[in-house]
């Protein structure tokens, strides 16, 4: 089965092809401006070309549903809807931070912790473990202060992503390394794709939203008797 992956989540704008578990061919590129809405659509062309193959070879598309960049998201999403809608495919959407663990399992780790970068002092979060991958802790929106993960301190803890860099500096944490040099990539997706194709865990394309976690910066709205 032929499946193109995409990966718009954060400032890396990643696309992958394969045919079932095969990595055919991948092309992305870290930006600092969030390049995706000029770069998606060549790289899938890159991506199509290097397969040797032409959009209408491709049977699904995966999509790493965030959370990450609203904007990025948006982006990746629409393209994947279009794609599905045009070629009448099925729609896999992964977690994001799945893609960002998976290249270290069973490296030693008794945990794996995506941390993608909000704001200030915050980060998208989950807990992975670091030999099956399972998820132990749901991915969350927290705040980074010097008593973060201090429950973890006798754990040996991977942190992986861009907000690795907040984190070195502020935890107490003796057991811990950081790899701030992650980002979300579509050639990562493909193992956690096939198993929701096995189940047919498809999305509902027509009513698919990205993961924004948009909802975590609570702004308070005034009430009429203060306007």
């Amino acid at each position: 089965m032929k499946i193109l992956y995409l990966e718009t989540s954060s400032k890396n704008c990643s696309v992958a092809i394969s045919d079932d578990e095969k990595l055919l061919c991948s092309t992305e590129e870290v930006s600092e401006n969030y390049k995706q809405s000029e770069s998606l659509h060549t790289f899938v062309e890159w991506a199509l070309e290097g397969a040797n193959l032409s959009m209408k070879d491709i049977e699904a598309v995966s999509l790493g549903k965030g959370p990450g960049s609203y904007t990025g998201l948006r982006i990746g999403a629409a393209s994947a809807k279009g794609f599905c809608y045009g070629l009448k495919i099925p729609l896999v959407a992964i977690n994001s931070m799945e893609s960002m663990i998976e290249p270290f399992l069973g490296k030693n780790y008794d945990l794996i912790i995506p941390l993608v970068d909000a704001r200030r002092m915050e980060v998208y979060t989950a807990v992975y473990d670091g030999i099956s991958g399972e998820e132990l802790i749901p991915t969350e929106a927290k705040i980074l202060d010097e008593n973060a993960f201090e429950e973890l301190k006798d754990k040996k803890v991977l942190f992986v992503g861009d907000g690795a860099i907040k984190a070195k500096e502020i935890l107490q944490l003796p057991n811990a390394d950081f790899n701030a040099e992650i980002y979300p990539s579509a050639q990562y997706l493909i193992k956690k794709t096939l198993e929701k194709i096995k189940n047919e865990d498809f999305e509902d394309i027509a009513y698919f939203e990205p993961f924004y976690l948009k909802d975590f910066h609570g702004v308070k709205k005034k009430t009429k008797s203060e306007e």
